[in-house]
């Protein structure tokens, strides 16, 4: 009986992933989903100095040393930059997967049915909330828009598309567990995002 339970409990053990091992399943995940999307890493010194923007047709995404996030800039977008010292509410429409396990979320499918973020300028610094009732929000019950998502706001523009050249802001991420929401973070998952933002408004 003794000898029983020290084989069960050595199993057990045999099959606890350390915090550790799990880091590297998403480091190798993210490494394979790079490779199968044929995506070119640059650093931040070559963005810095093609004006901080990523060539599409290359599909260079760049790393971002601090965050450890991957970022293409699909359209810098019309408007102006996020104002330092305002709140701004943006208008989000994404498209989320799990990397690990191709989970997806969207509420790019539904016109009348984007989520909506507060986005607070201090300087170089972003805090920004989802507004209840947005899919990120119900979905994670997530009031804090997570770090990863406002890493492109020092580079894209926020505005309305006025005529048929303007854009909206539109980006690409590759968000590490480090970055992301709870369920990331819980999980050790990283995700793959593709976003829009836009204001609710001009004034």
């Amino acid at each position: 009986m003794a000898a029983l339970c020290c084989m069960t409990a050595f199993i057990a053990c045999d099959n606890y992933e350390t915090y550790g091992e799990k880091k590297e399943k998403e480091r190798d995940a993210i490494r394979q989903f790079i490779s199968d999307s044929s995506i070119v890493v640059i650093n931040e010194d070559q963005f810095h100095a093609q004006g901080n923007v990523t060539d599409v047709s290359k599909n260079e995404y760049v790393y971002l040393n601090n965050t450890g996030v991957y970022m293409q800039i699909i359209y810098k977008g019309c408007g102006n930059p996020l104002e330092d010292g305002k709140q701004t509410t943006l208008i989000c429409r994404f498209k989320e997967m799990n990397i690990m396990d191709g989970t997806q979320i969207t509420n790019s499918k539904d016109a009348y049915d984007p989520d909506y973020m507060i986005v607070t300028r201090s300087g170089s610094n972003y805090s920004a909330s989802f507004v209840a009732g947005s899919l990120m929000y119900n979905t994670y019950s997530l009031s804090s828009v997570p770090t990863g998502l406002m890493a492109p706001f020092p580079y894209i523009n926020v505005g309305r598309a006025r005529n048929a050249d303007d854009h909206i802001s539109k980006v690409r991420l590759i968000v590490p567990h480090t970055q992301g929401h709870t369920v990331a973070s819980s999980y050790v998952y990283p995700y793959f995002y593709e976003l829009t933002f836009q204001k609710t408004n001009d004034l």
